[in-house]
């Protein structure tokens, strides 16, 4: 099987809040290989944007308290110096945030920002590195860039600053690019070209994207594989057409059950999202879950088990969740789908008729 470009394992971020201590990711394992793109989908509070986040150190050290392995090309990111550090973070793993007018400065041009971005990574002289940020910002799709190079943040349309930002990111040619709702503040029309952008520059360059979003649309769009968030913990993992064709998880389901033209009325999850601060045991969805056992309430998050695609249903045998790389499905090349539910084990049916809960 083809080795990971980045391979999260038991990765678990905590912060210290006058409220207690907040376990926004808890334990969660995902890979991304050279080339492909992975979404981790989620609602808001996930964990998503924090998982990200912590891979090149983005999130706050001096509150957040991270574990577990973020291994990149090898390497084992969580035990480099912060100089060293500084060669993958934004050299070889790029960042397109979720919100381009708090990641461009405005007192900046524009230019200035992107030619910054060249010279941190690159020893390349001022007019060199202008030659090649005119360049990325004409390859992004900015009109006339040699003129538009001088401007700032406040001449450019949300879309445009999203543009911006990519450029940014890409200045250095990474391996990685992770996206982190870029599509979210801006309108569909927009998203759409943002979207088509990032497809044909990945193409290109043979990038690696992680993509974090809350947008199912998107998902199927863009997914190579998906790996499915809820309160900190990973629910569902696999190749996008298997989690779409066979959602096996209940909330997986009940986020299929949400999205439009998918039922006969707007449906919508019932109950409340866990307190970052106590969260339950068991599956951290239980007190949501229509298909809840007394299984479900107690104990570790449950073990992930393998599913088998049939006819298009997702039945299980039993996974082991210690190496997640080690298991084999159908192909020399493929990844199982694998869902974190107790009832998938050897006793328990899930039911084919998973609905979302009552308020």
């Amino acid at each position: 099987m083809t080795d990971s470009l980045l391979s999260v394992r038991d990765l678990r971020i905590r912060f210290g809040t006058d409220d207690g201590t907040v376990r926004a990711v808890d334990g969660i394992d995902f890979d991304v290989r050279a080339g492909e793109t992975v979404c981790l989908v989620g609602e808001s509070g996930s964990g998503k944007t924090v998982a990200c986040e912590s891979i090149t150190r983005l999130i706050p050290t001096t509150s957040a308290t991270v574990e577990g392995s973020i291994r990149f090309d090898g390497t084992d990111l969580t035990t480099l110096s912060e100089s060293a550090l500084e060669s993958y973070r934004g050299g070889r793993i790029g960042h397109v945030f979720q919100n381009p007018q708090d990641a461009l400065d405005p007192v900046y041009t524009v230019g200035a920002q992107v030619v910054e971005a060249i010279r941190i990574h690159r020893d390349v002289s001022k007019g060199r590195a202008r030659e090649q940020a005119i360049d990325l910002l004409d390859r992004v799709g900015i009109g006339d860039a040699e003129s538009r190079f001088e401007d700032y943040p406040h001449q450019f349309s949300g879309g445009m600053k999203q543009r911006v930002v990519v450029a940014m990111a890409l200045a250095c040619d990474p391996d990685l690019l992770i996206a982190d709702e870029p599509t979210t503040a801006l309108d569909v029309t927009i998203q759409r070209q943002v979207l088509d952008l990032l497809a044909d520059l990945q193409a290109e360059r043979e990038m690696a994207l992680l993509f974090v979003t809350h947008d199912l649309g998107v998902v199927a769009d863009i997914a190579d594989r998906v790996v499915v968030m809820y309160a900190g913990a990973v629910m569902e993992r696999g190749d996008v057409y298997d989690v779409f064709e066979a959602p096996a998880h209940p909330y997986t389901r009940a986020l299929m059950a949400c999205l439009p033209g998918r039922g006969e009325a707007f449906e919508t999850i019932g109950g409340q999202f866990p307190d970052p601060t106590d969260p339950p045991d068991g599956c951290r969805f239980h007190p949501r879950c229509p298909h809840a056992i007394e299984e479900c309430e107690s104990g570790s998050h449950p073990d992930f088990r393998t599913m088998e695609q049939a006819d298009g249903t997702a039945t299980a045998t039993p996974g082991d969740d210690a190496d997640t790389d080690s298991a084999t499905t159908t192909g020399d090349d493929a990844r199982p789908h694998e869902a974190a539910c107790v009832l998938y084990d050897d006793v328990h049916t899930i039911p084919t008729d998973v609905g979302v809960a009552d308020d």
